[in-house]
């Protein structure tokens, strides 16, 4: 137990001192988010915080991390490097899509090669069809909820937080590591990120925030439960990027517009703003309802079926329940919106 207080520790530490260093490297080489009618800032914000939340992860886990499987953790370090540089390649000159989703798909092809994989469908070409579903929906889906201000770092901090302890609950301390690791640089890096942000942790970061929190997802086990419940708990966990998301991609579809398109301010955090909450508001009730999910995931594990069954479906009510309403809010500002 003392290895994660440590890896925690660390990976908070490291991105506190190396965040403000990065912020200055990117102002010097320019890379920066300008200002214009589209974006919520006004004034220039540097770029590249996905590098210093990169580098923070590895490096607490390479120092305290121990007891790895060689393959998974070589699958796991070489994918989350191959997602933040195509981060950083998007935040310096852009990258079209369609290689952005290569280059992620290269990734995900990765992990499933270094033997991380879901196990609880009956036959193997399944369980490797909704693995890779799975790690490009979440790196994606993070990246798309990187629209305001301290909003995807918290919300990764939440959701590693409820990992971490699904993990150390279950006796699986490798993967705590993980989570204890993301959870460290995601506090850290808030405190810079947090409205108003000094800097923006980029596609470089919430790119490598989603992948990681999709592996973490899928090796995370539950000795004694069955496989028909334990597979709701990581999607439940992860219900606010996954909500955020689906909406997102209805309402460009509804609208005639390519849901590809980024940035845009048609997300949760910009429907809550247009409702009459500040950005700071609409982010900190974002964080409550990751909270709110997080613990109905711990209720999922400690129920039989019929009980897991029935807090599953009403998440799945609630959540449709809000994306039809809040698709009726109007959307302020264009189509455009902000990067964080």
């Amino acid at each position: 137990m003392i290895n994660l207080v440590l890896i925690f520790a660390s990976a908070l530490i490291l991105v506190l001192g190396t965040t403000p260093v990065i912020r200055r490297i990117a102002n010097r080489l320019g890379i920066v988010d300008q200002p214009d009618a589209r974006r919520l800032h006004l004034t220039p914000v540097p770029l590249l915080g996905g590098v210093a939340i990169y580098a923070g992860f590895i490096i607490a886990l390479l120092v305290f991390g121990e007891g790895w499987v060689v393959s998974q953790a070589i699958g796991i370090f070489v994918g989350a490097t191959i997602v933040s540089f195509l981060g950083i390649w998007d935040d310096r000159r852009g990258l079209r899509p369609l290689l952005k989703l290569l280059g992620q798909a290269i990734a995900a092809s990765i992990i499933i090669i270094s033997g991380i994989q879901v196990s609880f469908l009956p036959h193997p070409a399944l369980n490797v069809a909704i693995t890779f579903i799975w790690i490009l929906g979440i790196t994606n889906a993070l990246n798309l909820l990187d629209n305001m201000d301290g909003l995807s770092g918290g919300v990764g901090a939440v959701a590693a937080g409820f990992f971490l302890l699904l993990a150390a609950w279950n006796g699986q301390y490798l993967v705590a590591s993980l989570a204890a690791a993301l959870m460290g640089v995601c506090i850290g890096f808030l405190v810079y990120n947090f409205n108003p942000a000094s800097i923006f942790m980029g596609d470089a970061g919430s790119m490598f925030l989603g992948f990681i929190l999709a592996v973490v997802g899928i090796k995370l086990r539950f000795p004694g439960r069955p496989n028909v419940i334990t597979w709701m708990i990581p999607v439940v966990v992860l219900g606010l990027p996954i909500f955020d998301t689906t909406l997102v991609v209805f309402s460009r579809l509804r609208r005639g517009i390519n849901p590809l398109t980024n940035p845009g301010q048609d997300h949760v955090s910009h429907r809550l703003v247009s409702l009459g909450l500040s950005h700071r508001q609409a982010v900190i009730l974002l964080y409550g309802v990751c909270c709110a999910l997080g613990l109905v995931g711990l209720l999922i594990m400690h129920s039989d079926v019929l009980q897991a069954y029935l807090l599953g479906t009403t998440v799945l009510v609630v959540g449709l329940a809000s994306l039809f309403a809040l698709e009726r809010v109007p959307l302020e500002g264009g189509h455009g919106g902000p990067r964080a």
